[in-house]
């Protein structure tokens, strides 16, 4: 197991922690994303530079990533590399419940969920095939300059948007094989293909990418990640 803690410009002491852990890599984003704001202020990095950094500098096999204001079950990476193998998956997005601070330290089930996961599988036809409903032809008949056509009016245009349906489940969270890299990264704005509809979106722009490039990515409806959010996942039902 390897873990990388890259600092995205951070203003808090997160140096100063990474290094009471010798086993943690710390690695430090050398310039910052100048377009990191959009014209209202708004933070729409959505952490791309920083997972291209830690995507460079990790040697796994399987790669994974983890928000810093969030948490995880403690046997999350066991059951997503399980449910690769077991699905024969490059990339694998399990579920979110609302963080809880006794869920700490706690693990999820496994065997619960194989005697109850009715309707909890997305495949991978159905990923693929989402991934193509909501990718406007805009982005193939202006390939090459999509991404000097501004956001607000691509935004606008079905030409490039069709539909702002999510990728399904825990976006930021996937679990992805090395060799998927060579082929997809995370996307600054401009360059993004599915970016959400406020213009953030990386993850949602990874995944959808990821899908349609290998076509084997699979969801499942495990909630695994833990999301600093005020409300509760509503796609949880029947799982503990």
């Amino acid at each position: 197991m390897e873990v990388i803690v890259v600092d995205d410009n951070s203003t808090d002491a997160t140096h100063e922690i990474v290094k009471q852990f010798p086993c943690v890599k710390y690695l430090s984003l050398p310039t910052d994303d100048p377009h990191r704001f959009n014209y209202r202020g708004v933070n729409i990095n959505a952490g791309w530079m920083a997972r291209n950094v830690g995507i460079d500098h990790a040697h796994g096999e399987w790669l994974t990533f983890q928000d810093a204001d969030d948490a995880s079950l403690r046997n999350r990476i066991e059951i997503q590399l399980f449910l690769a193998k077991k699905y024969q998956s490059r990339h694998v997005c399990t579920n979110w419940q609302q963080f809880n601070d006794v869920l700490i330290g706690t693990s999820f089930d496994i065997n619960t969920w194989n005697k109850q996961k009715q309707n909890s599988f997305i495949s991978r036809s159905t990923i693929t095939a989402l991934a193509k409903k909501t990718k406007g032809v805009g982005f193939s008949l202006f390939r090459g300059l999509h991404p000097y056509i501004p956001f607000i009016l691509k935004k606008r245009s079905s030409l490039f948007f069709r539909s702002w349906d999510s990728y399904p489940y825990a976006g930021n969270s996937p679990f992805v094989k090395r060799e998927v890299f060579k082929h997809v990264r995370f996307r600054p704005r401009n360059e993004r293909v599915w970016p959400s509809d406020r213009g953030r979106g990386a993850d949602r722009d990874f995944n959808f990418q990821v899908a349609e490039t290998f076509q084997d990515s699979i969801c499942i409806n495990i909630p695994l990640y833990l999301w600093r959010v005020k409300i509760q996942n509503p796609t949880l039902t029947n799982l503990s």
